[in-house]
């Protein structure tokens, strides 16, 4: 392939990706607009690496085709470290990305390993505690902020470990917000921890078997409720590192606006995820306000 033709490829493949995140991650499509440019490219790869594996599961009509689609990224990963060409787009953008700066494929793998094994699970097979679904947000997200971190050549443990706590916060209010969608498709809460569901009296018990009951609106609420209080904690945690995280990572970490923006909506709502303000606008915001919100943030240096 020639130099004009190669390139004109990874054109159209990092555009590919920066439409995939605009039209299915739009939240993190805004914050990547404010990252410098030159690692904005690496940036939509990645998320956009992101958007495949975190919608694997929900486009497949059966099950088997989406667990399919994961274990196809697991194997590309591999491939694409070492210099293997694959003829999908994101894959492509992602290659480059990989050859031009230094992305750890242990992040990589990571990420589509946790989506892997959560895709194994049975609708029945729920989380346990709070300190699980902690460690499958940062697996699903922190990841793919530590690897945007990588790209951008930053190497500073304070910025990584705001990446954890920023990457554990929007997961697990990511998965909060999505609670209605796994009820309606599977009848069952499963990512409200069996701990958590015990503690507001919302966990049935028949025999060995445990089911998160979806009839109780109030209780629900109170689950959700420490949940996202969880999240909090996380992002304040995340805030407080902000003196000892270089200038130059602060960009990356602006997805703790989204964060912050998922809960005050919950809040306004009394945490009930039900409420159909929560999709209005992003994350339950007016779209004019939470980019002033994002512009404000990136101009300031702050997350």
């Amino acid at each position: 392939m020639s130099g004009a033709s190669t390139s004109s490829s990874l054109k159209v493949a990092f555009s590919h990706c920066v439409q995939q995140v605009r039209n299915y991650d739009y939240h993190h499509y805004l914050c990547l607009l404010e990252l410098p440019a030159s690692i904005r490219r690496a940036g939509f790869a990645l998320r956009a690496f992101n958007v495949e594996t975190s919608r694997a599961m929900d486009v497949a009509s059966d099950p088997k085709i989406g667990l399919m689609r994961l274990l196809w990224w697991q194997d590309a990963i591999d491939k694409i470290f070492k210099n293997k060409v694959i003829e999908h787009p994101t894959a492509q953008a992602l290659a480059s990305v990989i050859s031009e700066q230094k992305v750890s494929k242990s992040w990589l793998k990571r990420s589509v390993e946790a989506r892997i094994n959560d895709a194994q699970r049975d609708v029945d097979d729920i989380y346990q505690t709070i300190e699980e679904l902690e460690k499958y947000a940062e697996d699903t997200s922190s990841t793919i902020l530590y690897t945007t971190l990588q790209a951008g050549g930053i190497t500073s443990t304070a910025a990584d470990h705001a990446a954890s706590h920023i990457g554990k916060a929007s997961g697990l209010l990511l998965l909060i917000k999505s609670l209605p969608y796994h009820a309606n498709r599977n009848h069952q809460f499963s990512y409200i921890p069996v701990k958590v569901a015990e503690k507001h009296g919302l966990l049935l018990k028949q025999g060995e078997k445990v089911e998160v009951r979806t009839d109780s609106r109030e209780k629900l609420c109170e689950a959700v409720f420490d949940m996202a209080s969880t999240a909090n904690a996380h992002l304040q945690k995340a805030r407080a590192l902000a003196e000892s995280v270089p200038k130059e990572a602060r960009s990356v970490l602006l997805p703790a606006v989204g964060s912050q923006a998922i809960l005050d909506s919950l809040s306004r709502v009394g945490f009930d995820v039900f409420d159909p303000r929560l999709n209005r606008g992003i994350l339950g915001v007016n779209p004019l306000v939470f980019q002033l919100n994002l512009k404000w943030h990136s101009w300031r240096g702050v997350y």
